[in-house]
Parts: C-alpha cells; structure tokens; sequence
C-alpha cells in the first residue's frame, strides 16, 4: 500500500509538471491533482492492461508508438472522470503522459519492489 501511494505522489508531480509546461492542462486545486493521481494509478492498473491487449495490433503495426496515445488516452479518462480537472485536446494529454511518464520512470527508479526508498548502490 505505501508503495502505491509513493507511486501516486510521484504522479500527482509528474502531473503538476504536465500542467505548467502544457497551457491546455489545468487543475482547480491540489486536492483535485492529488485525487486525478490516485484515480489514474487505479485506471493504469485496471483499463490500460484491457486497453493495451483490444489495441495490440495497432500497437504493433505502428511499432509500438501508439502506446504514447494509449497514454495519453488514460490521462484524457482521468480528466473525465475527475471534476476539476481539465484538458483541451487528446495531444496535450498524449504530451502529458510523455512528461509524467519520464517522472514516474525516474522516481519509481528510486523505489524499490517493497515500497521502500532505496537509493542508487554502487558496486566497490
């Protein structure tokens, strides 16, 4: 569960990144961006795995680069599902999952499988 929830906090930031880099993507408050994080982990964990499986061929037609607008499409869900939280056309969403995705790449790096804070070790 903590692992899951510092997952979401590095969302809710990749996401308020999104948002000041991207005009066309907004949130009413913090507590909307806290809770569009929680719900895109959940829809990340629930609708994407169908998602990706229905678009399976498409993504491998395109050489998997319509997995970026399988992203993108998740955030656009999120934002329907979540009032207060906005966003103008399917590319900024698509932007925004590129943007949240190198954060969540990069902080879930630091995280390891028990939901603990493990920094880099190096081998002496």
């Amino acid at each position: 569960m903590i692992g899951f929830l510092l997952r979401a906090a590095i969302a809710a930031l990749g996401l308020w990144v999104a948002s000041r880099f991207l005009p066309g993507m907004s949130f009413d408050s913090t507590q909307k961006l806290v809770f569009a994080a929680l719900v895109l982990g959940i829809v990340n964990a629930i609708v994407r795995p169908i998602a990706f499986v229905l678009t399976l061929p498409f993504t491998i037609l395109t050489l998997g680069l319509f997995l970026f607008v399988l992203n993108g499409a998740m955030i656009a869900l999120v934002a329907r599902l979540v009032p207060g939280f906005r966003i103008d056309r399917l590319w900024t969403a698509v932007l925004a999952a590129i943007i949240v995705g190198v954060i969540s790449w990069a902080g879930s790096s630091l995280i390891g499988n028990k939901g603990r804070f493990e920094p880099f070790k190096s081998r002496d």
